[in-house]
């Protein structure tokens, strides 16, 4: 029995020892993920970049080495310009353009009446079949198998579509991602889990793989592909729905200073014109800005989703506010609303208390980054709250009553004192959250004295232990000077009641005590 108490013992020792280590080891591994997908993803679109710019070299290769050398070059020029079928990367004519789009999106129809409870779909215009295929569904966390699906491509959105085990052909509506706020990210091979992508869609994520090498990567390809594509047609809607103003014709009047008035209108509308088509919103960080942003929530990189959109800020900065600025600015409101959700997610009192103050400063500085300062300091002092509450609640009460308020002084005053420090660093900037924290103490320290006076004045401990249970408790509120930070008014002003009870107990029992004395002597 000694040797197993003794073992015991030791294993836990180590353990202690050892936790904060453990801790450290699982964020780094869990930084080092996400770096993973974040270059993986990068690769995958290096290397579709890559591959576009070799296959249309060797077009032009192929193109010159059939023609006379002394023509080629007249003849590339005039194909460039004329002949979109020599050039896969040009647009088709509006004839052969409308054929083939009328083309895709009869093949979609067909396809998606097979799809039970997607005839809103179909009435869509404009919507055409890029790609589909059949896939099967893993789970993100176990890597289980979940379903067997069918995915249709879209030209702005994906379909995924469940099998129906039953009907032979047949499927069923599961999910439909609009390519905007999608990211596709590849998942490096383990057998025997391998041609496998994930798909990342906030809050969510899901994992799928395909039959075979080739189709994963035909997949990722034309994932890419239809995203930047989608990218494109958005902007070139944009530029088109602004409107081309035409030079104002001078207006025939007799008064002169009506002529010169229109003419300054003229000029200021001309000029605000001109300030909203200087707004550039074709740079490739801004194109992709939503997407990064969904991209970074998923991987859990705050930073970096706060980085982006402080970058967005400034370029912004000294720009107008235009109709292509306003649609910018409503995604990325979003995206901004679903990270502060995250963030808050991450203070709520239900997540682990474990860590101490410090393990809640990621959160909080980009929350006061993101603008959050009041609801940064009250999800922190709440954190906070729960903590030292559940810390008391812990404390397990035996032995002497000294011995168990020493514990009880050194849990909540460290506590409090670590829980200060971290608050001076993280809102140094913020000086009118002081109050609240102000606050937050005496409500803390109202918590530990109602532990405090259940333990020593309700359990009837003499005069001489509670007054030294006092001292302790005055001694360790002392400590809180070293910040400057002054509780001992609060602590006296929350125990004088139960003192005073004390005494008069005490001054009772002595009386009654006088009185049996005298009473035998008498």
């Amino acid at each position: 029995q000694a040797l197993s108490e003794e073992t015991a013992q030791s294993l836990k020792r180590n353990v202690y020892q050892n936790y904060r280590q453990f801790i450290e080891t699982a964020r780094e591994i869990s930084y080092l993920e996400s770096e993973m997908y974040q270059l993986s993803h990068i690769l995958t679109e290096q290397k579709g970049i890559m591959e576009t710019v070799t296959q249309a070299l060797l077009l032009q290769a192929n193109v010159g080495e059939r023609e006379d050398p002394a023509v080629a070059g007249a003849r590339r020029a005039a194909a460039a310009t004329t002949d979109p079928h020599t050039n896969p990367f040009l647009p088709l004519s509006g004839k052969d353009a409308s054929a083939n789009e009328e083309g895709r999106q009869r093949t979609l129809t067909t396809l998606l009446e097979k799809v039970e409870g997607c005839r809103d779909l179909l009435e869509s215009p404009g919507k055409y079949l890029v790609y589909n295929g059949d896939l099967v569904e893993y789970d993100a966390d176990h890597m289980g198998q979940i379903q067997k699906v069918h995915a249709f491509l879209m030209n702005d959105c994906l379909l995924v579509a469940a099998w129906l085990p039953n009907r032979r052909g047949m499927y069923r509506y599961d999910a439909l991602y609009p390519l905007d706020g999608l990211a596709v990210v590849n998942v490096k091979d383990n057998p025997p889990m391998k041609d496998m992508f994930k798909l990342l869609m906030f809050p969510e994520s899901r994992i799928f793989q395909a039959e075979n090498a080739k189709i994963k990567k035909e997949w990722l390809e034309v994932l890419e592909e239809a995203k930047r594509n989608r990218v494109l047609s958005e902007k070139r809607r944009l530029e088109q729905e602004v409107p081309t103003r035409a030079l104002p014709m001078p207006a025939e009047t007799s008064n002169p200073f009506d002529v010169d008035e229109e003419e300054e209108e003229a000029e200021e509308e001309d000029k605000a014109t001109l300030e909203e088509e200087t707004v550039d919103l074709s740079l490739e960080w801004i194109q992709e800005l939503p997407e990064d942003l969904d991209v970074c929530i998923a991987q859990r990189d705050f930073e970096g989703a706060v980085d982006l959109l402080d970058k967005l800020k400034e370029y912004l900065s000294d720009k107008p506010v235009t109709q292509m600025v306003r649609e910018l600015r409503a995604k990325v409101d979003e995206r901004v609303r679903q990270l502060t959700e995250v963030l808050v997610f991450e203070l709520s009192p239900d997540r682990s208390l474990r860590g101490g103050p410090r393990a809640t400063r990621r959160a909080v500085s980009q929350l006061i980054r993101l603008g959050q300062s009041t609801k940064a300091c009250e999800l922190f002092l709440k954190n906070r709250e729960a903590a030292v509450h559940t810390a008391i609640r812990q404390l397990r009460i035996e032995g002497a009553t000294l011995l168990y308020i020493h514990k009880l002084c050194h849990v909540f005053f460290t506590s409090l004192l670590e829980t200060a420090r971290e608050f001076e660093t993280d809102f140094a900037g913020n000086s009118g959250c002081y109050s609240a924290f102000v606050v937050w103490a005496r409500s803390t320290m109202r918590m530990f004295v109602d532990a405090f006076s259940k333990q020593v004045f309700d359990s009837k401990e003499s005069l001489s232990t509670a007054a030294e249970c006092v001292k302790v408790a005055k001694e360790h509120c002392k400590q809180l000077g070293d910040i400057g930070l002054d509780l001992t008014f609060i602590i006296h002003a929350l125990l004088v009641k139960d003192i005073k009870g004390a005494l008069q107990s005490y001054k009772d029992i002595i009386i009654e005590a006088t009185k049996h004395r005298n009473s035998e002597e008498m």
